[in-house]
């Protein structure tokens, strides 16, 4: 994979640590709070920035980022705005192209083809293809370039992000640190304290992903770089689990204990410095591949998009109404084999015929009922791929909870995987299960 070869050299990281430790942001600036929904200054005017390269002086040097404007973009909404950070040898345009892994469909970390029109990305070019950061510079950068977006395009204030992988990351966790009442959340993929930590006090929704066997920036980096919002945030310490080495699977913790509104999630992989991580028989494949099983971009925009427009709060669930739950990629609903009411009937899905067998009922404790007293159910409490949904006398446990998320996946809380019909059939009959998230149509699932 081309992105890999562009990180390998240990002792330069080991430099940036030494000339870019937590004094290198004292001279960026203090930055505003982050308040809940305004319009900012772009709002209503006809944008002057266009799609592709944008220049801009920033600390007195020309300094360059690649935007990309939704292509049905209404100058009187508020859109999130999202900015992908390039790895050490790499360049805006291999971030907003993702040509290093798979064209298009990597672009900005896969975040493009889940964003469906709903957001603003911004994929800023480094110095020496780097972020240093000396002397807050390149923090500076992103101040200079949020006033320049904002003051041309309609930005929601409540709904700004970072994502970046090994010195991307690194950079996203400087804006964890120095601005985490200007970011909502941030997303680090292999990172390390690369590029400073001025402050780094603060609250801020935090995605962390690392490989076991990660030889350029080890893991133990990236679990310290969590922790330390981990403790931010108020979250309850642990040591979550993390795969064995060679078991080609991956794992998620979601902390419990945190401040409302300021999660930690934490990814580990069995796998070395990879952007884009598969399970399997896919963790080795080669890179278009893997561009298409990697279950990263599906958990960072989960993790992006659950928050509403007030920043300590999370978005709320769909109404409680009962609906017919519909499958985008089949066009056909979630249904009862058979319109048995057995405990341990799987669910299927069946052409859409308003029948009790697909009425289902989201409850305030996240349950999915149907017939009033069964609940949708992973079989077992199963985490593994390909566990059966099943239905089940409702209990109140966590394989019987259900969040809907904003790009229509609906995931199972207890094993943190998506409700997936199977093999992406589309037919009559074909089995529902559970399945590492990917964002594919065989789990997005639409209400009514």
């Amino acid at each position: 994979m081309r992105h890999r070869s562009l990180f390998g050299v240990v002792a330069v990281a080991a430099l940036l640590v030494s000339t870019t430790g937590p004094t290198a942001l004292g001279n960026s600036r203090v930055a505003t709070s982050v308040s809940a929904l305004a319009p900012t200054a772009g709002c209503g005017k006809a944008p002057t920035l266009v799609n592709g390269t944008n220049t801009i002086q920033s600390s007195g040097k020309s300094r360059s980022y690649i935007l990309r404007i939704p292509s049905n973009y209404d100058r009187n909404r508020p859109y999130r705005l999202i900015f992908g950070f390039h790895w050490r040898g790499g360049t805006a345009t291999d971030v907003a192209t993702g040509q290093t892994v798979l064209r298009d469909v990597w672009a900005y970390y896969g975040l493009l083809q889940l964003s469906n029109n709903s957001t603003i990305f911004v994929a800023p070019q480094g110095f020496n293809n780097g972020w240093a950061n000396a002397g807050g510079e390149d923090v500076t950068f992103v101040d200079d370039m949020i006033r320049q977006i904002e003051s041309n395009l309609c930005v929601d204030t409540s709904q700004r992000f970072a994502v970046g992988f090994s010195y991307g990351g690194a950079m996203s966790y400087a804006l964890a640190c120095a601005r985490p009442n200007m970011f909502r959340a941030v997303a680090v993929y292999s990172g390390a304290q690369l590029s400073g930590c001025s402050g780094g006090t603060g609250p801020i929704a935090y995605l962390g992903a690392h490989g076991n066997s990660d030889g350029v920036l080890g893991i133990s980096g990236g679990r310290s770089l969590r922790d330390r919002f981990v403790g931010n945030n108020g979250c309850t310490p642990q040591n979550p689990p993390e795969p064995a080495v060679n078991s080609r699977t991956h794992t998620v913790t979601n902390y419990s204990g945190c401040r409302a509104g300021y999660p930690v999630v934490w990814i580990a992989f069995d796998g070395g410095h990879d952007a884009s991580p598969a399970d399997g028989a896919n963790r080795d494949a080669p890179p278009d591949v893997k561009g298409r099983t990697t279950y990263l971009p599906g958990e960072t925009w989960r993790f992006f998009t659950q928050f509403g427009n007030d920043p300590g709060t999370p978005s709320p669930p769909p109404s409680s109404e009962t609906t017919a739950i519909r499958g985008v990629g089949s066009n056909r609903c979630l249904d009862v084999t058979g319109v048995s009411q057995n405990n341990g009937t799987q669910v299927q899905i069946w052409d859409c015929n308003g029948q009790n067998n697909q009425r289902w009922t989201l409850t305030s404790a996240s349950e999915l009922r149907v017939y009033g007293n069964k609940c949708l159910d992973v079989n077992g409490g199963g985490t593994a791929d390909g566990t059966a949904v099943i239905i089940w006398d409702c209990n109140g446990q966590n394989n019987q909870k259900w969040r809907f998320n904003s790009d229509g996946s609906i995931t199972a809380v207890g094993a943190n995987k998506c409700l997936d019909v199977s093999g992406y059939g589309t037919a009559n009959g074909t089995k529902v299960n559970i399945w590492s998230c990917h964002g594919g149509t065989n789990q997005r699932w639409t209400r009514g």
